[in-house]
């Protein structure tokens, strides 16, 4: 049984390609150093003084800024190419990240996050991109996972990690952290991983051309799916802005025990994710219905805080969350990459990254107006039923992708 376990687990591994392994070094070293996010909130409240309404209008400028370098990183990676785009906007990221510790006002911290997120997350749609470079058709969902798996291996190292720094440390060396492994992401980029031009799939461009498909904008079952991810960011996003200080004030756990529970998200990812989609792809089960039931998980997660006043709950929740972000990450990227026109790629990327970025525009703001105006309890019922409004549109677009099918 053991045996079987484990082989099943190395076959869901095999086939990927060396340059997916190497992004995936990358992509783990880089997301090692993000500790700084998970700890803002808790840094600007206590080490800076703002108040949560403060709080929630830097988070806003977080979130514009991720916004704009979404858009910027999709329509540059189509004009420059992904591996440029990425290693500008890493090398940039590690200055910016390491001048925040030196901005003391409110004023100027909103202002330097928003310039910090434009280059840093031009990252993001260079990199899903580049998974068109060095990764086959059939294995992109496995080779997303794959960065998906270093991104949360990176994330369980990166909490603990930052709260013993927070501990040992203070919190400047959060930021001298989060800076200095860009850039040495950067310095092993340069050294394993060669640019690429991405193979155009000539039967694709037939079937687009026969289908009509000649603009992101004109898609409209897309921008369903994209106010889909919305609110599934929308969500999800809470986990790193309210929640920790749910965790402080409400059950008055230290930031070396906030980072250890939130570790757990990343290490459970890391050990289950890549066989269960494994699992799902072998046995061709219904994609678009798992992603419903994902959401399902994700609006739970935040209602069952409202169950009871032990701290145990808070497991239960994070189990709830890890489970539906398991299954709907890898498979709403996926959705959005098969979407893609060839040669638009970076288009219809950046815009599913944009809706994240845009979730995390009012993610933050809201879900810290509705604890200072009406408490925690509010803002989970709240985010319990964004996530069910989720599902009902999920459900919508599957049948509108039925009946396309049909056409």
């Amino acid at each position: 049984m053991l045996k079987r376990t484990f082989n099943s687990y190395r076959e869901s591994f095999g086939g990927l390609s060396k340059e997916v392994w190497w992004l995936a070094l990358i992509t783990f070293i880089n997301r090692a150093g993000t500790m700084v996010i998970p700890f803002l909130s808790l840094y600007l409240t206590k080490e800076m003084g703002l108040s949560l309404g403060q709080v929630g209008w830097i988070m806003s400028c977080f979130g514009v800024g991720s916004l704009l370098g979404s858009y910027l990183g999709g329509k540059l990676s189509d004009k420059f190419g992904f591996y440029k785009v990425m290693f500008f906007s890493l090398l940039t990221t590690g200055l910016l990240f390491i001048s925040l510790q030196f901005v003391h006002t409110f004023l100027g911290f909103a202002v330097a996050i928003f310039i910090t997120m434009i280059f840093a997350d031009a990252f993001r749609p260079a990199m899903f991109v580049s998974l068109k470079a060095y990764s086959k058709p059939q294995n992109q969902t496995r080779s997303l996972t794959l960065i998906r798996l270093a991104i949360n291996l990176g994330f369980s190292f990166g909490p603990f990690l930052g709260g013993l720094i927070i501990a040992g440390l203070s919190y400047s060396g959060l930021f001298w952290v989060d800076g200095l492994t860009c850039i040495a992401a950067i310095v092993v980029m340069r050294m394993v991983l060669k640019e690429k031009k991405i193979h155009v799939d000539i039967s694709k461009v037939i079937v687009e051309k026969e289908n009509k498909i000649t603009s992101v904008y004109k898609d409209k079952p897309y921008w369903i799916f994209l106010t889909i991810i919305f609110l599934m960011g929308f969500v999800f996003l809470q986990l790193f802005t309210t929640m920790p200080l749910f965790y402080k004030e409400i059950h008055k756990m230290t930031e070396v025990q906030i980072g250890l529970l939130m570790s757990v998200n990343g290490f459970l990812i890391f050990l289950f994710e890549m066989p269960l989609i494994h699992y799902i792809e072998k046995k061709l089960l219904d994609r678009m219905k798992i992603i419903t039931w994902s959401l399902g998980l994700l609006s739970m997660s935040y209602v069952v805080l409202n169950a009871t006043s032990w701290s145990g709950i808070l497991i239960v929740s994070m189990l709830l969350i890890t489970v539906g972000e398991m299954l709907a990450f890898p498979f709403t990227n996926n959705f959005a990459m098969n979407r893609a026109p060839s040669g638009n790629e970076g288009r219809y990327l950046a815009l599913y990254a944009m809706a994240f970025s845009c979730a995390h525009i009012f993610s933050a703001k809201t879900g810290m107006e509705v604890i200072a105006r009406f408490g925690f309890m509010a803002n989970w019922f709240l985010m319990g039923g964004l996530g069910l409004l989720a599902v009902v549109l999920m459900i919508w677009l599957r049948k509108i992708l039925d009946a396309e099918r049909k056409l």
